[in-house]
């Protein structure tokens, strides 16, 4: 596997490759991407709050590359479209972008972080999530769009659930890029010491269908293709199917567990699993939730 290319979290926005780069923040390990054409810029996330946005909203005018004209949120976690006001604020007739699903639920999992984050004193930066105006796209679309940048067309592309019900892609074809938001990880800061990232089961993932999903992304890579994930460094093509083969393994781990009638509160003990298992409880619920009733041989407890 090709080693990532380094992107340290103090330099800013990194080109990496023609006219498309990627800034890594060290709050949260979140990454931010733009993508230039001549009609302007796309930004691909916008971080965590208004007040990380305006960090990011400064580094893009030091670019010099040109006005945004359309920001893409690649899922409606809070640390990927928070930063959506101080966009919409800071540049006119803005374009903003998310899947369907993500434009349904940002909503309430935003209004729900925001009372944890209110409640959780133990970082200053936790008081700015929960004061930040959430500011949902106004645009949307369902399996794919094109977006012109005038001499570039950058693709959206919805490959499936995974990570959320609502995961967008952002694809520039001639670049061999991809940002792959949260369906790709690769930072170890959530589980120190787990090389290669582990990714984000979360309680509205869907890790039964996730490895699907890797998969109709891994059809849009070539060998030589960049992915920026939504955390952590950018990796390969290699890197990718190895993390889908490491989800679907989780998935039939699911599927046996189930099928042997080992009840859900037993599971995470009952195997070997791919990543540690506490970051495993809310792939193992959902799974056992979306299993249908004759993959159960015995009542889940």
């Amino acid at each position: 596997m090709a080693a990532p290319r380094e992107i340290d979290q103090e330099q800013g926005f990194v080109e990496v490759a023609d006219r498309c780069w990627v800034a890594r923040y060290e709050f949260l390990d979140v990454n931010v991407g733009v993508v230039a054409g001549d009609r302007g810029l796309l930004v691909v996330d916008t971080h965590a709050s208004e007040a990380e946005a305006r960090k990011v909203v400064e580094q893009v005018r030091r670019l010099g590359a040109g006005e945004v004209v359309a920001v893409v949120n690649t899922h409606e976690h809070f640390d990927h479209c928070f930063g959506n006001v101080v966009f919409q604020e800071s540049y006119d007739e803005l374009q903003l972008i998310a899947h369907e699903a993500a434009v349904i639920g940002l909503p309430a999992t935003g209004r729900r972080l925001q009372e944890e984050a209110r409640a959780d004193t133990t970082d200053p930066r936790h008081a700015e999530i929960a004061a930040t105006r959430i500011v949902v796209p106004d645009q949307t679309f369902s399996s794919a769009k094109a977006i012109d940048l005038g001499d570039r067309l950058v693709e959206l592309v919805h490959p499936g659930r995974g990570h959320t019900a609502g995961d967008a892609v952002v694809r520039v074809p001639e670049a061999d890029v991809l940002f792959a938001g949260d369906l790709v990880e690769e930072s170890a800061q959530r589980c120190p010491g787990w090389s290669g990232g582990v990714p984000g089961f979360g309680r509205d993932s869907y890790p039964l269908e996730w490895q699907a999903t890797m998969d109709l992304l891994l059809s849009m890579l070539r060998d030589s293709a960049v992915v920026i994930p939504g955390h952590g460094l950018p990796v390969d093509r290699a890197f990718v199917s190895a993390q889908g083969d490491s989800i679907g393994i989780v998935a039939d781990t699911i599927r046996h567990l189930a099928g042997q009638g080992i009840p859900l509160a037993d599971a995470l003990t009952s195997a070997q699993w791919p990543y540690p298992v506490e970051e495993l409880v809310h792939a193992v619920s959902r799974g056992y939730e979306h299993l249908p009733r004759s993959a159960r041989s015995l009542p889940l407890l």
